[in-house]
């Protein structure tokens, strides 16, 4: 049995991760942001499980990082600051935990003689598309302190396996979305909004262009790159390879909820104008030809899963559909 940490387990993905591995007989420690209510996030979740280890830390406590990879096979490093808006009055702990506690990672798997790293990326880091789809040699352009501080991350991931030979591979998820999704993100706003009977649902911009992935899908990709050796030190993004507007995103979830609520623009969920990503589409034309992995779920079969989820009231009410979150 295989024994792998998961950091980052208690957010979106990697509570679907973590239940993944669990269901696949991984024998997983789960890294829980360390707080004084002994609150594990998404973790709450994932019911009680033999194979399964909580811990609570920081990421950027590289003595404890050591201490936690201890006799691990293989790290998925899911564990960053992800809010966008958040990074513009926020950047140094941006910095702080995505840069250096990737770091603390990868000089922990080094140390250690070379554990398996599946560092996770950000299709952010490309910024607006300069050719579509976007392949794994697109450049990166850094448009928001987030974006740089995965660049960094990233940059640094892969300098240990240039520098170290490390078996670091960085995964790239377009955007990702399914139940506990935090309300910070579109599909979550728009659909909490609804539920909540708004019939102004208040957005940003709803012309960008997403390429917007099932996270079940990301979680199973995970997975495929790390059985896979031939991944190791390859940048690989998780991606459909189609995109849609934010605002024929807005219709549709209309369409599946049945609502007649019409948008309204927020100027405080605006970017600054040189900060917004307006078109990304990924090439999966890589993680195809690796591993053989192919998406299940395609954009509506998503949307209607992770609508009925966010109906149910047990879940919409641990969110705040009246409050912008950063």
């Amino acid at each position: 049995m295989k024994k792998v940490l998961v950091t980052g387990a208690d957010g979106f993905i990697g509570s679907h991760l973590t239940e993944l591995l669990l269901k696949n007989d991984y024998k997983v420690k789960a890294l829980s942001y360390y707080n004084s209510f002994n609150y594990n996030g998404w973790l709450e979740d994932v019911g009680p499980d033999p194979k399964l280890e909580i811990v609570s830390g920081d990421i950027r406590d590289p003595y404890f990082v050591k201490d936690i990879m201890k006799d691990s096979d293989i790290v998925f490093h899911l564990a960053a600051l992800i809010a966008i808006p958040f990074s513009y009055t926020a950047p140094e702990s941006y910095l702080e935990t995505n840069a250096r506690g990737t770091l603390n990672i990868l000089q922990a798997s080094r140390e250690y003689g070379g554990i398996r790293v599946l560092h996770t990326s950000t299709s952010e880091v490309y910024g607006t598309a300069k050719y579509v789809p976007i392949d794994e040699n697109h450049p990166k352009q850094p448009q928001s302190p987030y974006s740089a501080s995965k660049i960094a991350a990233d940059a640094m991931a892969m300098s240990f396996y240039n520098s170290f030979n490390l078996p670091v591979t960085i995964v790239r998820p377009f955007n990702t979305f399914g139940p506990r999704q935090s309300a910070r993100a579109v599909i979550p706003t728009i659909i909490t909004q609804i539920a909540a009977g708004t019939g102004k649902i208040k957005l940003g911009s709803v012309s960008p262009v997403r390429d917007l992935n099932y996270v079940a899908d990301i979680c199973r990709a995970f997975l495929s790159i790390a059985e896979n050796d031939n991944t190791t030190g390859k940048e690989i993004n998780i991606a459909t390879g189609t995109g849609i507007s934010i605002l024929d995103l807005f219709k549709l979830i209309k369409e599946i909820m049945r609502s007649e609520a019409e948008y309204e623009t927020d100027e405080i969920r605006l970017r600054p104008e040189n900060s917004e990503v307006f078109r990304l589409i990924g090439d999966n034309g890589l993680i195809h030809d690796l591993t053989g992995f192919t998406p299940k779920y395609d954009l509506r079969e998503g949307l209607e899963i992770t609508c009925e989820w966010f109906r149910k009231e047990d879940n919409l009410r641990k969110y705040k559909s009246h409050q912008y979150n950063l």
